[in-house]
């Protein structure tokens, strides 16, 4: 059974997005990383293994995903389990799209910095979570609240970090830890799909549909995320 987890949240997130995994897959001892102003998706992933027991589990949504993969490109001795949840694979697109993309992230630390951090955070989860958790004011808090513990300084390091992600097409290939991946089914940020492509990458891997929930999907479905978790690493 595993012993330790290190857990990896995505872009402007931190525990809160953790906290029904922590308590539900007790007792498994998790640890939460946090990257700092760092702008780099190596640096991040170097800082989680300079933080990390010799072995451990790792799990990474969103950003925290692409960090991982890049953990596992370090040093895919020391991971014994993989988990991934609502993330990517592929370096930013050359050309228009990825111009696109480079736009839309400006845009929104132009926002953090004339209107602050949580005049982003009510802009960018309008895409992030299922339509109906909009209309739930509490939830809805939860993520702004978090988004505005970070600051426009953490913001630009870490769309610098996205910006210049490296393609983990060779690292999904080349694992051979046990790999679980998780998606929210409406999940319109990384969608269903790309987790399906992701799997096929991966021998052996394993891919769960979280139902009723967007990208954002341990605070949005937690416990049905957390048995998908729990489950897994039991069986392997």
């Amino acid at each position: 059974m595993v012993s330790e987890l290190v857990l990896l949240p995505g872009l402007l997130c931190d525990d809160a997005v953790w906290p029904d995994q922590v308590a539900g897959l007790a007792p498994v001892h998790c640890t939460i990383a946090d990257y700092g102003q760092l702008d780099s998706i190596t640096a991040m992933a170097e800082q989680v293994l300079q933080n990390s027991p010799e072995q451990f589990a790792l799990a990474g949504h969103s950003m925290g995903g692409r960090i991982a993969l890049e953990v596992c490109r370090l040093a895919p001795a020391r991971v014994t389990h993989l988990i991934l949840l609502d993330t990517g694979y592929q370096s930013r697109d050359p050309g228009a799209a990825g111009e696109k993309e480079k736009a839309g992230r400006m845009a929104l630390l132009e926002i953090a910095l004339t209107r602050g951090m949580r005049a982003v955070g009510e802009t960018w989860v309008q895409g992030m979570v299922h339509p109906e958790r909009l209309q739930q004011p509490e939830f809805i808090e939860q993520i702004l609240a978090m988004i505005e513990r970070k600051t426009p300084e953490i913001f630009a390091a870490q769309i610098n970090a996205l910006l210049n992600r490296p393609d983990a097409t060779p690292v999904l290939q080349a694992l051979k830890c046990p790999t679980l991946l998780i998606c929210g089914r409406e999940d319109s940020w990384s969608p269903a799909a790309r987790h399906a492509d992701m799997a096929e990458l991966v021998a052996g891997s394993s891919l769960e549909i979280i139902e009723h929930s967007g990208h954002m999907s341990t605070m949005e479905q937690p416990a049905a995320v957390t048995r998908v978790m729990r489950d897994w690493l039991a069986a392997h």
